[in-house]
């Protein structure tokens, strides 16, 4: 799956989880900070939907590595190619 296709899905997941204006337009430099409504609680909703979209699974070592989106979709790209 390309990196495009990934921030495609992210941002729609992103959208419903976090209740988002259409075009949330998330970018590899992306971080909790930039987005009001990215608490800790949304956090952990966030990646759930995220594991179930793509059907992967995260390792609690890897997210709490993430600094951003970027770091987030890194994990994802070498867990789907």
């Amino acid at each position: 799956m390309e990196r495009e296709e990934i921030f495609s899905k992210l941002n729609e997941i992103f959208e419903d989880v976090l209740d988002l204006e259409e075009g949330a337009n998330l970018t590899d430099s992306t971080t909790a900070n930039d987005i009001e409504e990215w608490d800790s609680l949304s956090h952990i909703q966030l990646i759930v939907a995220i594991e179930k979209a793509f059907k992967i699974k995260f390792t609690s070592l890897e997210i709490m590595k993430w600094a951003n989106v970027g770091e987030m979709v890194d994990s994802m790209e070498s867990k789907l190619n």
